[in-house]
């Protein structure tokens, strides 16, 4: 099979686990009360890494058929990398590792990997076909630490080198993975072991390239002195070798080892304040691998490697905390001036945009988030509002009945509530919907926030449910509750960036002000970006196509990376949501609509009155959705 014919860059080989990172920064992992849960295993984070470099990667492991192996499967796939060779294993666990930040020197870190899954890798699960459908293989040294595993990873770069592959070594040295340490001290790079040295040393003829620390290098080398190290790997291999050097950058030796330092070359590392070394040599890999399987030279290549583990020591986490293709190069295009990439507005803003979970290209969005008018129904039937929980889980019977006879796929969600919807979102929530939720105090001017200050809020949300922010606000308020709004938007947006959600922002123009100028919804949302707010959505009303345009100007100018606009209904007839549908329909930032009382508002009263019964009202409820997904599909042809 030719270069130009493989499907695949990089098959990764080697550790794959879920990390569970101690959210309380300085402290002992023994108090340590909450984790955030990411994709881990210095293999997983490479595979991920070149990912999402552009590469097409793939992973070859093991993983548990349990909710944390569906997890890593899941968080590759999101990116883009290949899991046809993730194995799911029935009968052992996905590994699992738990680790702390204390300060930039200490990490404890305790491995969990008794008989895990990717340990239960066998040469049988090593196939000819799919290893010669990439371009070369990437594999760590735990691997190599086991009989077992050795021999897989022996028939993968036997079958390489066989076809031509390009092969690539991270000696990834950990002592307890070795069995040379306590099984709690996870955090321990080297001690020096003859029997792993020789293990090493037996398989390093393998390899086209081999990237190390000096202290990993000490261990392939046997040597604690780090150029007669490299000497004793080069005898056995003519790899290329790429010794890092922490902070200072790395060096690469392509053939005879120097004798002093002074007769290398240095590859300068970019110099930032350090939070958390771990997943650096990760990240610095995914880098190396995507300059080197596209032929840009060591240079290049180097200077990838280098900013991608300066972007990683500077956040929480290893793989979300690596940076996409889009990040990197806006890195090194003024790597000089961001010395704290972790505060730096516009490289956490492409952070964050461009390791988004799921594509929405069009949605169809149901709105029920609705509370005070709910209220107000069940006052005038005379009933409790204790019957609105029930109603809202009738509501999202419609939704999915309606989204399944239209066949949306994918292209549908809804806004609920939590006062009266919490039943809705438990039973929507992984099922692939977009899902958005109010914050509001409903119908507040000033902007109030329901339940409270938004981080406390958003801890306990799940990670893919859309903060939804309604504010009432006119260009020409005064200035004083202009800036009450603004502050408590910014503090929104602060939030949503610290917790990762993503916010909808819904702007209206009060009724209370007879001043309703098209015009303003342009000025507003130049406005917010000026304050440095970029939602991940809007919510707009229907406007004229030629606002539209002056919209989609903005959008364009502060934020290309908007997710895009979702048209408001505010309880309006058909036949204007029809016309607005129509006027937007050449808006190409206009993704779709989220409307409610259009939808269930007739139908709802009638049910709270005794006037439907629940089946009359699901089969309403759907109907009018159906009605307004198929103007909206008319409207884009």
């Amino acid at each position: 099979m030719s270069t130009q014919q493989k499907r695949l860059d990089v098959i990764c080989i080697g550790r794959i686990a879920v990390d569970l990172y101690g959210q309380q920064i300085g402290s002992r992992l023994e108090d340590m009360t909450s984790f955030n849960k990411y994709l881990g295993g210095s293999s997983g984070n490479v595979a991920y890494g070149t990912a999402i470099q552009g590469l097409k990667s793939a992973m070859l492991a093991r993983v548990g058929d349990e909710h944390n192996g569906r997890f890593l499967r899941e968080a590759l796939q999101r990116v883009g990398c290949n899991t046809d060779g993730l194995i799911t294993d029935k009968n052992r666990l996905t590994a699992l590792v738990i680790l702390g930040i204390k300060d930039e020197e200490t990490f404890p870190l305790i491995f969990y990997r008794d008989n895990c899954a990717d340990m239960g890798l066998v040469p049988e699960d090593i196939q000819e076909a799919f290893i010669t459908s990439s371009r070369a293989v990437a594999v760590t040294g735990t691997h190599l630490s086991h009989p077992q595993t050795r021999a897989a990873v022996l028939k993968a770069l036997e079958i390489a080198k066989r076809n031509g592959l390009r092969t690539a070594l991270d000696i990834d040295y950990r002592p307890v993975l070795w069995g040379l340490t306590s099984l709690g001290d996870g955090e321990t790079r080297f001690i020096e072991s003859g029997e792993v040295t020789r293990q090493l040393q037996e398989v390093l003829h393998y390899f086209d390239l081999i990237v190390g620390t000096e202290e990993e290098f000490h261990i392939a080398g046997g040597s604690t002195d780090t150029l007669t190290a490299l000497k004793n790997v080069r005898q056995a291999s003519g790899a290329t070798l790429v010794c890092k050097r922490g902070p200072l950058g790395c060096v690469v030796f392509e053939g005879a080892i120097p004798e002093s330092w002074e007769q290398t070359t240095l590859h300068s590392g970019v110099r930032v304040d350090v939070l958390n070394v771990l997943g650096a040599g990760d990240a610095f890999m995914s880098g190396l691998l995507r300059g080197w399987l596209n032929d840009e030279g060591w240079e290049q290549a180097c200077r990838y490697a280098n900013a991608c583990g300066a972007l990683v020591v500077s956040r929480h986490g290893c793989a979300p905390a690596m940076p996409t293709k889009a990040e990197l190069d806006d890195f090194l295009s003024r790597d000089r001036e961001v010395t704290r990439p972790d505060r730096d507005a516009r490289l956490n803003h492409l952070h964050r945009v461009t390791t988004r979970r799921q594509a929405w290209p069009e949605l169809n969005v149901f709105a029920f988030d609705h509370r005070k008018q709910l209220q107000d129904m069940a006052r005038e039937a005379g009933v409790s509002d204790a019957r609105i929980p029930a109603l809202k889980m009738l509501l999202l019977q419609a939704a999915e009945d309606a989204a399944n006879e239209a066949g949306l796929n994918e292209k549908s969600g809804i806004l609920a509530d939590t006062t009266y919807g919490q039943k809705a979102l438990n039973a929507i929530t992984g099922k692939s919907w977009w899902i958005g939720r109010p914050i509001e105090l409903p119908g507040s001017r000033p902007l109030r926030l329901e339940h409270g200050n938004i981080g406390s809020q958003l801890v306990d949300w799940p990670a893919d449910h859309v903060v939804k922010c309604l504010v009432f606000y006119h260009p020409h308020d005064p200035a004083a509750l202009r800036k009450e709004q603004d502050d408590l938007i910014l503090d929104v947006w602060h939030g949503c960036n610290k917790s990762g959600h993503e916010l909808l922002l819904e702007v209206i123009l009060p009724e209370s002000v007879p001043d309703h100028q098209e015009s303003y919804y342009v000025e507003m949302l130049s406005h917010f970006y000026q304050l440095g707010v970029k939602p991940d959505w809007w919510k707009l009303p229907p406007l004229a196509a030629e606002t539209w345009q002056a919209v989609g100007q903005v959008i364009e100018q502060n934020d290309p990376y908007c997710r895009g606009i979702l048209l408001l209904g505010l309880d309006a007839p058909e036949e204007k949501l029809k016309a607005g549908f129509a006027a937007a329909a050449q808006a190409p930032w206009v993704k779709g609509f989220a409307v409610g009382r259009t939808i269930f508002g007739q139908p709802s009263r009638q049910w709270l009155n005794g006037e439907l019964d629940d089946r009359a009202l699901v089969e309403t409820v759907k109907g009018n959705y159906l009605r307004l997904i198929g103007y909206w599909r008319a409207a884009r042809g």
